[in-house]
């Protein structure tokens, strides 16, 4: 990779209910698609537009763990993406303060393009999203006390 070169960063949050049990997913590619790091988290009871958010405070804070400049951020989230983008204001108070911490992280970086993208797109960040919740659920279920 050259010194200018992007990395791409994949983030997507999954809630089951909205609010529910809600996991943060985020996948950084080489150009080639090659994964560099991938993240998951279990976020608990939370609304999918926060799971979206912290998906994304997650997938930038591994970006610059791993000491990567530019990034192209790709996301299903329409909203949270013309948030980022200043397109739409953030009007729900926690929103806002996760917006707080989204914009802090993206003035550490050299560059940063956030775009929506379809959902089909987005699968690896979605199945990391999905498997934080699994996993925790898994773990935590009467069966295994």
């Amino acid at each position: 990779m050259t010194a200018q070169s992007s990395v791409k960063l994949f983030s997507d949050g999954a809630c089951r209910g909205n609010p529910g049990p809600g996991g943060a997913g985020a996948v950084i590619t080489d150009e080639a698609g090659r994964v560099l790091w991938e993240g998951k988290q279990y976020l608990g009871a939370c609304t999918n537009n926060i799971a979206e958010y912290r998906a994304l405070i997650l997938g930038l804070e591994g970006a610059l763990s791993e000491g990567y400049p530019r990034l192209d951020v790709f996301m299903d989230s329409e909203l949270l993406a013309r948030q980022v983008n200043g397109v739409y204001k953030v009007k729900n108070p926690q929103l806002a303060l996760l917006m707080k911490d989204v914009r802090r992280l993206i003035a550490q970086f050299e560059h940063v393009d956030v775009r929506h993208v379809p959902r089909c797109h987005n699968a690896q960040a979605d199945e990391l999203a999905n498997r934080a919740i699994d996993e925790y659920l898994i773990e935590n279920s009467p069966a295994r006390r």
